[in-house]
């Protein structure tokens, strides 16, 4: 008798990588009736996980303008089909909410808590985005930002040998004794993006304290080449997984169970990325602190965008700072909350309650994406639209060029996130850093080299066919 694999199935062993081992062996020991349905019994893989019925968020938004209608019925749709992930208990949304990709993506602002899986497209490519403050005791704020500005490297890549901070020969020894890590691509970006920053709404802030009138630095940057590598493979890793162990999940939701080899290697990584990215901030903060010649009075960090554990219990925070103590192993429970370049970087203090799962807001948020909103500035120059928006601040673009998606008016109004992250008792503000000036990338990539040779080519092309139009 030969077993067919609709034989299998009809047992009950579903089809999966499984499936065609378990049919060579049948066949091969000849097994067949009551023998059958004892091997297909003890040694069928478990049903593959299927969608849950959403279990429910808690909502700490609201729509207070026609702009804020459509991003909170965007957030409140990929959310609705977010929650049905089977390993997802619990969620919360935050008053900087907005969407972040295809539907059921997890938004910006979103939180989600996982039982024993590790979801990496729930953390994203920058993985550990964080903040960091250096108060300073004596130093005026223009001193400070020309210090960073000196100290600091924005844009693509990381920085040329001797130009180089160092990274710690022991976190690069832990690197390479994790099967993660352990990358050439990866060890060579840890090594290269130490004291980078990168571009997008990353950024060096200098303001003063409202509450001491002391100068303060503030740097926002997440994992960089190390990061973005270590998402790239947890992801390939998670796909395997989820096709192994459920069915109907979207691939961005893929997860590592975290009682796994690969989970607790992954979660491994997650830590030391934690550690060279506060690194990061670290060799920027005491660079900017020798050239001011500057003391400091303290510095503190928190990351935004990461995984934080309770139990078998994993806290997913897409752009969402953390209150809850056992989420701060290294902070002194003040946190920090960037709104725009031309508003206060607000220092919060909070504690887990019944509607913030032990988070609050991470900044402003957006209501429109970088290219809408520039579409929506069209008809005004860029210099027009700068002077405008940044006339109270030394604002400056370490690239050179003007990005309009980075001003002021690209965000959310950010009196209306601290008068929700106050309806809503997500924490409470008890400092603000108000502004001075700030230096972010700028719009790198109108000057990079693919583009200016696209542009040559481009214009090369036009003037062969007017010498063409005006020779007939």
């Amino acid at each position: 008798m030969t077993v067919t694999g609709k034989d299998l199935i009809d047992l009950g062993f579903e089809q999966g990588r499984e499936f065609g081992a378990a049919l060579a062996y049948v066949n091969e020991a000849g097994l067949e009736g009551q023998a059958l349905r004892d091997w297909v019994e003890a040694n069928r893989p478990a049903p593959r996980i299927k969608l849950q019925e959403n279990p429910g968020y808690l909502l700490n938004i609201d729509a207070e303008s026609e702009d804020e209608v459509e991003n909170v019925a965007s957030v409140k749709a990929t959310m609705d089909i977010l929650m049905r992930t089977p390993t997802i208990r619990a969620g919360a949304v935050m008053p900087d909410a907005c969407p972040a990709g295809p539907a059921g993506t997890i938004p910006v602002g979103g939180v989600v808590a996982a039982e024993n899986a590790i979801h990496p497209g729930m953390h994203s490519a920058d993985i550990c985005c964080s903040v960091m403050v250096t108060e300073f005791a004596d130093s005026d704020p223009k001193t400070v930002l020309d210090a960073v500005h000196k100290a600091t490297h924005f844009g693509p890549g990381g920085r040329p040998n001797g130009q180089r901070y160092t990274m710690s020969p022991g976190l690069y020894d832990a690197f390479r004794e994790n099967q993660f890590l352990n990358d050439k691509k990866i060890l060579q970006a840890a090594q290269e993006h130490m004291g980078t920053q990168g571009d997008g709404n990353h950024f060096a802030y200098v303001g003063v304290s409202k509450a001491k009138g002391t100068t303060c630095l503030v740097t926002h940057h997440g994992s960089r080449g190390p990061g973005a590598g270590l998402y790239k493979l947890g992801m390939r890793v998670a796909e395997t997984w989820r096709k192994r162990l459920s069915e109907g999940v979207l691939k961005q939701n893929a997860w590592i169970p975290a009682d796994t080899e690969d989970g607790v290697a992954y979660w491994d990584a997650l830590q030391l990325i934690r550690k060279w990215t506060k690194a990061n901030h670290n060799c920027l903060h005491q660079a900017a602190t020798v050239f001011a010649g500057a003391d400091v009075v303290e510095r503190f960090w928190n990351e935004h965008n990461f995984v934080f554990r309770k139990g078998d219990m994993f806290y997913h925070a897409k752009g969402a700072t953390p209150v809850n103590a056992e989420f701060m192993p290294d902070t002194n429970g003040t946190q920090i909350v960037p709104l725009n370049m031309g508003q206060p970087v607000l220092l919060i203090r909070g504690q887990t309650n019944k509607r913030n799962l032990g988070f609050a807001p991470h900044g402003a948020g957006r209501n429109f994406s970088r290219s809408a909103h520039k579409r929506a500035m069209a008809g005004r120059s860029e210099a027009e639209i700068f002077a405008e928006e940044t006339a109270h601040i030394d604002a400056r673009f370490f690239m050179g060029n003007i990005d309009i998606s980075e001003l002021p008016s690209a965000y959310k109004p950010a009196d209306t996130v601290r008068a929700q992250m106050a309806h809503y008792g997500l924490a409470d503000v008890v400092d603000e850093i108000m502004p001075y000036g700030s230096i972010m990338a700028g719009d790198w990539e109108r000057d990079a080299p693919w583009k200016l040779k696209a542009k040559a080519k481009y214009e090369a092309k036009a003037r062969r066919a007017a010498k063409e139009a005006a020779r007939r």
